[in-house]
């Protein structure tokens, strides 16, 4: 059997196991192993052993418990309710302006919990039911949410980046400076495009009552330092690890640390903050563990079967495709393959393949990262199976229908495609931060 027939029955044999509902990491892991020992015998034993070393000996890695725990930490302990009362006050006097400070939530939550689904739940339990009570359109605020979570695997502390720079060996630094500007960017994008229509359709996001706006300027600064205090916790991490003070695992110490104690500060962190916020951090922890050694496992039989080189061949040789073709018909798939599956199995599942043939094509792997996480955010919120619309069918109200949150993506799609095509056609957008501070 050729090479490319091999890989392409092991990508096959991948597939169909998870269209069977087995688990990601089994599937992937199973599939790999049972490769390796057909191909090179018990030798093969290696493969799934060597990985496992491989991870283990990933200095880095360490950063990944410490952000999750940074995360939940702060949202058990309802800090991100203050931050929805702060935005509730400031911009209620705007038409749209509750929706446009949910998007002003998601993205600070999005720099205090690097996982989308975190958003998405804080968006859904504190914002949504503000929102509707108030009288703003159902089908608009839908969106709103759903595309504000989006931001949470691209700005950083992004847990997916760092899951991409352990499977492409790239700088997570790097990577999640890239995601800073063009997370800004879409959300600015999502401001911008909340503020036009609501100004058009001043129905759809009303000013909040006067009653209601008609607040001390005391409570308001109060309000305004809690929306400061995530602020401060994200300064206090990224700071000192930008200008090259401590290294990525030490910055991320710190984040979790002043989490932790600004809950003790604001008399928050109880019992069952502390058990909620580490029980949670070990499961996620462990998941994204296993997922990354059975995609190791499975990379290290694709390199070694020269996969890669023969899907570049028949790409670039016998088809004729030019690089961006490549590129654009790979970022299709992901949008295809996000029907079915999470950000995380996708990275899984295609990294052996693509990364080293993005790298072949002479693409920047920084900037490709950033490409990525865009592309399958927007995969999330496509009918008719995106993961984000029965995420938030499960969280949403009865009053919110399945139809009301098809049509609800269909604008912010749009818009995210508008950023993903900006983000391909000019890279300085998400290189130039990384090139600055690390060339300096």
């Amino acid at each position: 059997m050729s090479y490319e027939m091999i890989a392409l029955l092991m990508f096959s044999s991948m597939m169909l196991m998870l269209l069977t509902g087995q688990r990601v990491f089994g599937a992937i892991g199973f599939v790999g192993a049972a490769a390796a020992l057909l191909l090179w015998g018990t030798g093969g034993v290696d493969v799934p052993f060597s990985a496992a070393m491989k991870l283990m000996k990933w200095y880095p890695l360490l950063t990944l418990p410490m952000f999750i725990f940074m995360g939940y930490v702060l949202s058990e302990s309802k800090i991100a309710d203050d931050l929805y009362r702060m935005f509730h006050v400031w911009m209620g006097p705007v038409k749209g302006g509750l929706a446009i400070g949910t998007i002003g939530l998601m993205v600070l939550i999005s720099a205090m919990n690097g996982l989308s689904v975190a958003g998405m739940a804080i968006g859904a339990t504190i914002a949504l039911p503000e929102l509707l009570k108030r009288g703003y359109d159902k089908i608009m605020v839908t969106g709103v949410i759903q595309a504000g979570s989006s931001l949470g695997i691209l700005v950083p502390p992004s847990v997916v980046l760092v899951l991409y720079a352990m499977i492409a060996r790239q700088p997570v630094g790097q990577l999640w400076l890239a995601g800073v500007i063009p997370g800004l960017m879409m959300a600015a994008m999502f401001i911008l495009y909340i503020y036009l229509r609501c100004r058009v359709q001043p129905h759809l996001g009303p000013v909040l009552p006067a009653e209601e706006r008609n607040v001390p300027m005391e409570e308001k600064l109060r309000l305004l330092r809690a929306g400061i205090l995530p602020l401060v916790i994200f300064a206090a991490m990224m700071v000192p690890f930008v200008n090259g003070w401590t290294s990525l695992v030490e910055s991320s110490a710190i984040g979790a640390m002043a989490a932790f104690v600004a809950a003790i500060v604001k008399g928050r962190m109880t019992k069952q903050v502390f058990e909620t916020s580490v029980r949670h951090t070990l499961a996620v922890s462990c998941m994204f563990m296993w997922i990354i050694l059975a995609a190791l496992g499975f990379g290290a039989v694709f390199d070694g079967l020269g996969a890669v080189k023969a899907i570049e061949n028949l790409f670039t040789e016998q088809l004729g495709l030019s690089p961006w073709m490549i590129l654009v018909l790979m970022q299709l798939s992901f949008i295809v393959m996000g029907t079915f599956l999470d950000d995380t199995a996708m990275l899984v599942i295609v990294a052996p393949l693509y990364v080293p043939l993005v790298g072949a094509l002479g693409f920047d792997l920084i900037w490709y990262g950033v490409l990525y996480t865009i592309t399958t955010q927007i995969a999330y919120m496509t009918p008719p199976f995106g993961y984000n619309l029965f995420l938030m069918r499960a969280m949403a109200p009865p009053e919110i229908g399945l139809r009301d949150i098809y049509v609800s993506i269909i604008p912010f799609s749009l818009v995210m495609v508008l950023a993903l095509a900006l983000v391909m056609v000019f890279p300085e957008i998400a290189l130039w931060l990384p090139d600055y501070v690390y060339g300096k």
